[in-house]
Formats: structure tokens, sequence, C-alpha cells
């Protein structure tokens, strides 16, 4: 962990104006044809429902009620597109997975659409797919991993709740997640760490997606 790369103080204060600008929802999508123009950096978040992606979201952007987590998680199906700063960039918050309530027939219409926009979105720069620090990686992470890897996207595996492990147990889980990710052709071969609650990482993660 001693080569992680640290941004710098300039890189961590472009992030922090990035996001200090305007951050509006813009739509949810449900079928690709209604995609807005790909005229900017896009990067989407993924993640199991309950990993905290609405809580990250709003912290990220440093808004409280941006995203919000649906009564019966699992149960959107949208892609939620945020504009971020002057129109500089498309941040999409992607429907959960992985919900003992959705069905299969749900879970496999999320992927279908998820899979589509994957391949086909040529402003989509990188995924962060968040995994809950307590639980590590999910049989159901890895199966959308392995669907990053055959779209050929670029993907980020981002801790979230670090707050909740100490730090000798994040250490271990990053490096665990870390050896793994070197047999995943399309992973970033570094875990980003956060604790929305704390704001642990939040500059670090501006500061990585104002540079994408």
């Amino acid at each position: 962990m001693d080569s992680r790369p640290v941004p710098s103080e300039d890189q961590i204060e472009t992030g922090r104006l990035l996001f200090a600008g305007p951050v509006e929802f813009v739509m949810g999508v449900v079928d690709l044809k209604g995609l807005p123009p790909a005229d900017r950096t896009e990067v989407c978040f993924a993640g199991r429902s309950n990993v905290g992606k609405s809580s990250l979201i709003n912290a990220l952007t440093g808004r409280n009620k941006l995203a919000r987590s649906s009564a019966e998680p699992g149960r959107t199906r949208e892609l939620n597109y945020f504009t971020v700063g002057e129109d500089q960039l498309y941040l999409v918050d992607l429907p959960g997975f992985g919900y003992a309530k959705v069905s299969r027939t749900q879970a496999e219409a999320w992927m279908k659409l998820t899979r589509s926009y994957l391949r086909g979105r040529p402003s989509l720069r990188r995924v962060f797919l968040l995994v809950d620090a307590r639980r590590g990686l999910m049989d159901t992470d890895e199966e959308v991993m392995a669907m990053l890897d055959g779209s050929a996207v670029t993907y980020q595996i981002l801790l979230t709740k670090v707050d909740k492990l100490n730090k000798g147990e994040v250490e271990k889980l990053v490096t665990e997640i870390e050896t793994k990710l070197k047999k995943h052709g399309a992973a970033h071969p570094f875990v980003m760490m956060t604790s929305s609650e704390k704001g642990w990482g939040i500059p670090e993660l501006r500061a990585e997606i104002a540079l994408l």
C-alpha cells in the first residue's frame, strides 16, 4: 500500500472546486433511447442496495438530499443522471443490485440495461463499484466485475463505511481485494477507501474524478 498514489494539494483543490459548483438532478433514464447527449465526461456509481451509494453521492456533492434512498431498496430501475459544475461532468447513479426482494426478472432487466449502457456509452470514463467494507467482495460484486471486464470499461473498487472497521482490518481487506484485481483486466489497480459519515476519502475521490 506504500505505492498508493496520493493526490497533490492542487488536485484536491481542483476536485473541491468542481463539486463546489452547481450540482443538479437531470433525469432518470429507463431506456437507452432516453440518454442525454454524450457531450462531457461521465462517471457512474454501481453497488449492492444498501451499500451507501446515496450517502456517498450526497457527501461527494455536499448536498444532503441530492440522492435519496428508496423506501424499498432495490426497487429503483433507473439510471439517475446528475450534472456537476458548469456542464463539466455527468455523475450517474446506477440502480442497486443484489437485494433479496428483487425478483430474478428485475435483476436480469437491471443487468441488461446496465450492460447496454456500459458497452455503448463513449463518454463514460470510469465506473466506481461500491463495496461495503464490513462485508467485502460478495458473489454479486464479482459477477458485476466480470460484466465490466467484458465491457472493457475501467472500474475502480470503492470501499464504503470504512469507519466501521479498525485500521488493520481495512488494510487487510484492501490487500485481499487488490490481489484479486490483478486478475481483472479492466480493473483499476488501487482500491479507494471512504466513509460518508466521517468524510474520509471524499476529497481524494473528488480529485480522482476531476482528473478523468
